[in-house]
């Protein structure tokens, strides 16, 4: 088997870190590139660090020097974090995405993407069906500035894997992401001193536990398949018994007000919640992995519920470790 050479945007991000720590120790990989903007999280030995915004033009040049026969865009903002504005998130994911895409039109070498999109393009909804399957992504309007940019970032590669049929474009559609590692909507939400709820509802949830979300990925790599793919855990939990495992308590809201109480919580200590997110607090969301499991060949170790309960258990020895050195301080 040939050598493999890739690059990873997003490398400063978990996931990218993670993933480009993961290829460092397999053979296959010869080459191993990771763009951003910002450092890897963790010390890596092999990877070819290239600090570059993915807005910039001059990735057009970059990329196309690098000779990679794969790309894994992996710098999709999903919330905007301290600092950067709606605005930088929406150029990030769909400018950076067209810079990408113009590189990889002038990369000779290139003959596989994978995209780590999400599953957000699908919404959530009241009368959605039981679970989304790939081609259900246009059931309902795009009610969010986030869903119209995933897709349309879908449809930019779409219409890349029509123009070049030499290139396999894998486009993973992400449910969120939950772990001890993370910091994310869903580790933030629940890490609330009392969680906000919709008074009346108990959606279905689905997350991916941290490590299926690599291995996902890996899988992808090793086996790009054309067009999109599900990735989450198998099964899904109730909103009410999420909330019970992280031992939480509630604070039940009815539907108007729910965006005022907790747009002015911020200032006591609440965390913001997006558009989104909202609506999947009230209406849930579950999606099939048929195709993941099937044809991409990976089959999730963790089930929904058992990704929440190691996220819990994480947590619960976090939260012990300081008492007990209080306790053998006193």
């Amino acid at each position: 088997m040939q050598p493999r050479r890739i690059l990873i945007t997003g490398v400063g991000s978990f996931l990218g870190t993670e993933l480009a720590r993961r290829l460092e120790s397999d053979p296959e990989f010869e080459y191993i590139a990771g763009l951003d903007d910002r450092p890897p999280q963790a010390r890596l030995e092999r990877t070819d660090f290239i600090e570059a915004d993915i807005r910039s033009p001059l990735i057009g040049k970059l990329i196309p020097q690098a000779r990679v026969d794969m790309v894994v865009h992996n710098k999709i903002v999903r919330r905007p974090g301290p600092g950067m504005s709606e605005r930088s998130a929406h150029d990030i994911n769909v400018i950076g995405s067209l810079q990408l895409l113009a590189a990889c039109e002038k990369t000779e070498t290139l003959r596989a993407i994978v995209v780590r999109g999400s599953a957000g393009v699908y919404g959530a909804e009241p009368s959605a069906p039981q679970f989304y399957t790939e081609e259900m992504a246009r059931l309902y309007p795009l009610r969010s500035r986030f869903q119209r940019d995933v897709a349309e970032i879908e449809n930019y590669f779409d219409t890349f894997s029509r123009r070049h049929p030499q290139v396999v474009c894998t486009m993973l559609r992400y449910q969120p992401s939950i772990g001890p590692s993370l910091d994310s909507q869903i580790t933030r939400y629940l890490s609330q001193p009392a969680v906000p709820t919709y008074l009346g509802f108990d959606p279905r949830l689905q997350f991916v536990h941290e490590q299926d979300a690599v291995d996902a990925l890996v899988a992808a790599i090793k086996n790009p398949v054309r067009g999109p793919v599900n990735v989450a855990a198998p099964g899904t939990i109730g909103l009410t018994r999420l909330v019970r495992l992280a031992g939480k308590p509630t604070l039940p809201l009815v539907p108007g007000l729910f965006g005022t109480v907790t747009d002015a919580g911020r200032r006591f200590g609440m965390h913001s919640i997006s558009a989104d997110f909202r609506r999947l607090l009230r209406y849930g969301r579950g999606i099939d992995i048929t195709r993941l499991v099937e044809e991409v060949g990976y089959t999730p170790r963790f089930s929904t519920v058992d990704a929440v309960e190691d996220y819990v258990r994480t947590q619960r020895g976090r939260r012990l470790i300081p008492v007990l050195r209080e306790a053998v301080a006193g």
